[in-house]
């Protein structure tokens, strides 16, 4: 019988969405999933639509949830700059906290999800590997202020948090802005059916940098295991799958799945060269009998653009997280193939 109650904010993404899953194979937990759309209550899994911007909403949706005992915060606002960011991601944590710390009065943990923007790795070449105690960069970085948020919170409160800080997170997901594999999927996909090879679209220095990868569903195993283990009480981790290549090796692996040609790497902003391919996605749909998603919502080149114009390395050391106890592992070529080839069964690209 389930003993924990976990709250999943950002429950329609990548990360909360694979979270989710790992929660509730492991039959240890009731859960609770937030976010904008909403989602089908089943099982042991109940999903609640909210609007976290609004506080109101969420004191409101969430007062009835005095159960919660960990709550996993992986929910995201985009916006056009580094600034604009602070705000909306800061206030939305804010609100989640301030809403389920009056009425879960058994409530042990917040588990807040970061990413290497804390190193800077989103300005340019940062100091690698990247260790949790780097000093910091430069305000505005939101992920920076949540976290201190939750620090200050924590210093008159029974429950601990942790900090869980993942390279570029790579899963099934549709309808998200930071999905890595689907957008080399599709991009491949597309390729194919225009009879010409792949090419690798990003700056040239990042065909030959080095890179590291986190696979979803080791980093739900990550995030449960800083959440219920005493080393992982106030603490950051760096969480990748323990490898690290060149997409000057990757890409031809990859190519190969799609059993493409490749060819030399030719700097493009997918943004650009991908705007008009609406109508031949939907006729790609129909020819291979795909599942019926809308272009909008299958890829974000935009996020493409950002990873592929990382010209230097962006690698950080995992070496916290196996001291402190957590040990798993994931290949990262054949992390990608079993995605690619997840998204084929579920007729997601032909």
């Amino acid at each position: 019988m389930a003993t924990r109650t976990a709250l999943v904010v950002g429950a329609r993404g990548v990360i909360g969405g694979n979270l989710i899953e790992h929660l509730d194979r492991s039959g240890d937990w009731k859960i609770i999933g937030l976010s904008r759309r909403g989602g089908v209550t089943t099982g042991s899994v109940r999903h609640i639509a909210v609007d976290l911007l609004n506080k109101e909403d969420t004191v409101s949706k969430l007062a009835e949830l005095t159960e919660v005992t960990h709550v996993f915060y992986a929910a995201y606002q985009d916006r056009p700059s580094w600034t604009e960011l602070v705000a909306p991601n800061l206030a939305m944590l804010t609100n989640v906290v301030d809403a389920i710390e009056p009425v879960a009065t058994n409530l042990e943990h917040i588990s807040l999800m970061q990413g290497y923007k804390v190193y800077g790795a989103h300005l340019g070449p940062f100091a690698t590997p990247a260790r949790e105690d780097d000093p910091p960069h430069m305000p505005p970085e939101f992920n920076v202020d949540q976290q201190q948020f939750l620090e200050h919170r924590q210093a008159d409160a029974s429950w601990t948090w942790s900090a869980l800080r993942p390279s570029v997170v790579a899963g099934i997901g549709l309808g998200n802005p930071m999905n890595l594999a689907m957008v080399i999927a599709v991009y491949a996909s597309m390729s194919k059916e225009l009879g010409i090879p792949l090419r690798f679209p990003g700056k040239p220095g990042a065909y030959t940098s080095l890179i590291e990868m986190t696979d979803s569903a080791l980093l739900a195993e990550a995030t449960v295991w800083a959440a219920t283990s005493p080393a992982g009480r106030n603490q950051a981790f760096n969480i990748t799958n323990g490898d690290m290549f060149r997409w000057s090796s990757m890409w031809p692996k990859i190519a190969a799945f799609f059993d493409l040609e490749v060819a030399p790497p030719l700097s493009m902003n997918l943004s650009d060269v991908m705007a008009d391919k609406a109508e031949l996605w939907d006729a790609m749909v129909t020819k291979h009998g795909l599942l019926k998603t809308s272009y909008a919502e299958v890829s974000s080149w935009q996020f493409g653009d950002f990873v592929f114009a990382w010209d230097y390395d962006v690698i950080a050391d995992t070496s916290k997280s196996r001291r402190a106890g957590f040990h798993t592992y994931v290949d990262s070529e054949a992390m990608f193939l079993q995605i690619f080839q997840s998204l084929r069964d579920q007729q997601l690209v032909p």
